[in-house]
C-alpha cells in the first residue's frame, strides 16, 4: 500500500510505501509509479545515497527523490510556478492510485 501526503509547509509530496524499493531498483519503481497519461519522465540520476527521477506534469518540472539511508521518498517542485501546481499533482497521483 502506498500513501501520499501533501506537506504544504515544506512544499513536498511525501510518499509512504509499505514496501520500499531496493536501491538498485528505484529507477524501475519510479518509472512504474509515475506511469500515468499526464506525466512524462525525463532524466534519472543515481547517486551513492540518493536517486532522483525528473518528470513533467502540466508543463512543469518535478523531482521524485529516494534517499536510501533515511528510506525516504518524496516529490518536490522545480521553481515557484511548479510549486503552485504541487497540490494538483498530489490530487492527480492519489486518483491514479485508486
Amino acid at each position: 500500500m502506498t500513501e501520499l501526503t501533501y506537506d504544504a509547509e515544506h512544499e513536498i509530496i511525501l510518499i509512504t510505501s509499505s514496501e520500499l524499493p531496493h536501491d538498485e531498483d528505484f529507477e524501475l519503481w519510479a518509472t512504474l509509479f509515475l506511469h500515468a497519461p499526464a506525466i512524462t519522465t525525463a532524466d534519472f540520476d543515481a547517486g551513492a545515497d540518493r536517486h532522483q527521477l525528473r518528470f513533467h506534469f502540466t508543463d512543469h518540472s518535478f523531482n521524485l527523490n529516494f534517499e536510501h539511508y533515511s528510506e525516504s521518498i518524496w516529490i518536490n517542485a522545480e521553481g515557484v510556478e511548479a510549486s503552485a501546481v504541487l497540490p494538483q499533482l498530489h490530487q492527480y497521483l492519489v486518483a491514479q492510485l485508486q
